[in-house]
């Protein structure tokens, strides 16, 4: 019983690798769904998050060297701001690979 069950684990760990790789080796798969867009895509698609982007990259250009430590701070927590309010109009749920062969290893073993 015992070997039977780990044959077949043995079986969906490689069918799932494999499956990855295929999925991997088409790039042009991801690009061909409209519905699907990426992170930046759905930024710009809002006003706020072209403001977003904007202000994220005037603050990557901006010179560092010469700022005082409380302003650098402030900046980083300006940043860290603006990432959280990225995520939220960007959404979305993300799974680990590890979390997924767990996820699957429960389902089969219960």
């Amino acid at each position: 019983m015992k070997k039977n069950v780990c044959s077949s684990l043995v079986a969906l760990v490689l069918t799932l690798f494999i499956s990855i790789n295929a999925s991997a080796a088409n790039p042009s798969a991801t690009t061909e769904n409209p519905a699907k867009m990426s992170k930046t895509e759905k930024l710009m698609a809002s006003e706020e998050g072209k403001i977003i982007l904007s202000r994220l990259e005037e603050i990557k250009a901006m010179d560092k060297s010469e700022m005082t430590a409380k302003e650098k701070r402030a900046l980083r927590k300006e940043v860290r701001a603006l990432k959280a309010q990225a995520a939220q109009i960007g959404g979305g749920v993300y799974i680990s690979a590890g979390a997924l062969i767990v996820i699957l290893l429960l389902i089969l073993l219960l």
